[in-house]
């Protein structure tokens, strides 16, 4: 049987699962994104993916929601602050399917589940990373696993997930499915709040952050404020982040992190739902995260300087070119 998937938001994380998925003879896989030209680059060369892959799928592409048929399942990959509108415009297609989000930050699967059934809803974090470089062509800049599990620990929905991570893993895409994902997403959500804004405000790569005693002592402090949240809420990371850091600082010592990559293009960030969403869950369960809060004014006032103004988030389709 012929399982058909649909990637929401097709940039360049989306275009790393689309393009792969449909490398497998037993996959149908459908894009929706906004961008134009991006959509008729898929559909008329498709897309192609360069860097840690080579490789050039055949998708179809629409910016009509009303094209997209039911599926089997859905992966989420649109900014995070896109999610709800995003979500919106397909949730027709889960109805009797699964969605998954692997998106950055904390709290995306929550906004999906505002619109599909939450029993339908699958939690993913993934490390694989790009940026496209013109309409229907993405560069692969770095490779790494997927973990999914059920939004909720439900463990009857475990037979989705595992199929789900199956077919990724036969695509080229390594993935784990867990009955509890929440560790995996919590060390990258640690990883990435603690690293991505230092990039951005100081215009530095990965490895070029941790090579200033200063700044590696503050990756290390916000890392310290991420794991009390994480310890209050009952969650054990499944990974180390002061070893995915310095990991990271040899084999990826060039890589401009998304959020780097979202100010030097003076674009909105997702800084909420990352260290703003550390920040909300401390609040929720009264620990501190003074570091966190500070991040996330600096940025904020990076993204009012660019003429972005808080509370005025963009629906899904309103970001500017190449933002997804």
């Amino acid at each position: 049987m012929t399982t058909r998937i649909c990637v929401v938001g097709c940039g360049a994380v989306g275009s790393l699962f689309a393009a792969h998925l449909a490398q497998l003879e037993e996959t149908e896989v459908v894009v929706y994104d906004l961008s134009r030209p991006h959509v008729d680059a898929i559909n008329r060369d498709g897309l192609r993916i360069v860097g840690q892959a080579n490789l050039v799928a055949r998708v179809r592409a629409t910016d009509d929601p009303k094209e997209l048929a039911p599926c089997h399942f859905g992966i989420v990959a649109t900014k995070s602050y896109a999610t709800d509108s995003a979500i919106e415009a397909t949730a027709h297609c889960f109805a009797e399917g699964h969605v998954a989000s692997v998106q950055n930050g904390v709290g995306n699967e929550d906004v999906i589940a505002a619109h599909v059934d939450p029993a339908r809803v699958i939690l993913g974090t993934t490390f694989p990373a790009g940026h496209l470089l013109e309409p229907g062509v993405v560069a692969m800049d770095t490779a790494g696993d997927t973990w999914l599990g059920p939004f909720g620990q439900d463990p009857s929905m475990m037979p989705a997930v595992e199929r789900l991570a199956d077919l990724l893993t036969l695509s080229g895409m390594p993935t784990k499915a867990l009955p509890d994902a929440r560790g995996a997403q919590w060390t990258k959500l640690v990883f990435n709040a603690a690293t991505n804004p230092l990039g951005a405000l100081t215009g530095l790569t990965h490895g070029e952050v941790c090579e200033q005693p200063g700044l590696r002592h503050l990756v290390s402090a916000l890392i310290t404020e991420a794991l009390a949240v994480a310890a209050a809420l009952g969650i054990v990371l499944d990974g180390d982040p002061e070893a995915l850091v310095d990991h990271a600082a040899v084999v990826a010592h060039g890589h401009r992190a998304s959020m780097l990559q979202d100010v030097a293009a003076r674009r909105r960030t997702e800084i909420d739902s990352l260290n703003g969403g550390i920040a909300a869950l401390g609040r929720s369960c009264a620990v501190a995260t003074p570091l966190n809060d500070a991040i996330v004014a600096l940025v904020h006032g990076l993204e009012v300087s660019f003429g972005i103004h808080q509370g005025n988030s963009p629906k899904f389709g309103q970001e500017k070119e190449g933002e997804r």
